[in-house]
């Protein structure tokens, strides 16, 4: 009767559609450490070294303040089926990477990299980027120096902090999938 009753539930969720908010908050007396609230789940998250920062700088390790969108999620697809979501998905590959150098024409965004090139790689030996969910930060306009590459990816074993993202772990991201949508707004601080 317990599994009906959660697959009843999860039915009423995808028929409602995606969650309108979700909100991430740093932890009482830990700013490395958070929880985020979407709808009734509340789930704790790994935030940036630097805490949540207003004025986000390149390499500060913070987690920017401010009001966001999902753009798409990325996944391995070699490790992993694709996520149920109402975002739009795109498989990792090998050479995905996250342009980080602010002297860069593609300044935090998508670029393929070949084996010795520099940036962000995608596709990595851990699992913190088996899914990742790419956010709207500093895109329009996007400005040399004011962060790049931030995303909701997966926390490491020990819920270390991240560069800059929020980080959770891979139940959580899961769930978290299936109710964040395109118009889903993130708001962090």
């Amino acid at each position: 009767m317990k599994n009906k009753a959660v697959s009843v539930s999860y039915l009423a969720n995808r028929a409602s559609g995606p969650l309108s908010a979700i909100r991430v908050k740093a932890a009482a007396g830990n700013p490395r450490r958070g929880w985020l609230t979407a709808g009734t789940l509340t789930i704790p998250v790994a935030l940036g070294r630097g805490g949540i920062l207003a004025n986000k700088r390149e390499g500060d390790g913070g987690t920017p303040r401010g009001h966001f969108r999902p753009r798409q999620v990325w996944w391995r697809g070699d490790r992993h089926s694709r996520p149920r979501t109402f975002l739009p998905a795109r498989t990792i590959g090998d050479t995905d990477a996250w342009c980080e150098d602010p002297d860069d024409r593609h300044y935090n965004q998508w670029t393929r990299r070949g084996e010795d090139d520099g940036g962000d790689r995608l596709k990595r030996a851990d699992h913190l980027y088996d899914f990742i969910i790419e956010i709207d930060h500093n895109t329009r306009p996007r400005i040399a120096g004011r962060g790049s590459a931030v995303f909701l990816h997966l926390a490491r074993d020990n819920f270390g902090p991240t560069a800059g993202c929020v980080s959770m772990t891979k139940s959580a991201m899961l769930q978290l999938l299936r109710r964040i949508g395109p118009r889903t707004r993130i708001i962090i601080g």
